[in-house]
């Protein structure tokens, strides 16, 4: 699995990945106005990180490098359960230059999991448009 830089010509794969992921997995809150444009106004100023396997974007994560804030981080639905999420959290955790955080949607069930599963803890609950969030933190070593 290759971790590298998003690039302009991967635009129209992650635009599509964002959309066709939130429809699908935040059946809690499918917004019916949602667009591919989306993806350009969430992503806006930050770090595209890209997992690529054999050729194949597999998935992406966006970060806010001033503030160490993992952002997005989808996973195509045939490349899930193969590494890409692990992959991508883990290059984007070692760019971190103090404690890393994220908002994991309360009703997200399935990605508390997966971060609690690489070692982020939970902070405290909000809330946003989207739903109650929990604020998770990833500690430096």
């Amino acid at each position: 699995m290759l971790i590298r830089p998003g690039h302009e010509s991967d635009r129209p794969f992650l635009r599509t990945l964002y959309l066709h992921a939130r429809k699908s997995d935040w059946t809690w809150f499918h917004q019916p106005d949602w667009r591919l444009e989306d993806f350009d106004a969430e992503t806006l100023n930050e770090t595209l990180w890209v997992a690529e396997t054999d050729g194949h974007r597999a998935g992406f994560a966006s970060v806010s490098d001033n503030d160490n804030f993992l952002h997005n981080l989808f996973v195509d639905p045939q490349w899930q359960g193969q590494g890409a999420g692990s992959a991508l959290l883990r290059h984007v955790q070692s760019t971190f230059t103090s404690t890393g955080s994220l908002k994991c949607l309360v009703q997200n069930a399935k990605a508390l999991r997966f971060y609690q599963r690489h070692g982020w803890h939970i902070e405290a609950r909000g809330c946003s448009p989207e739903g109650d969030y929990w604020l998770m933190h990833y500690p430096l070593p």
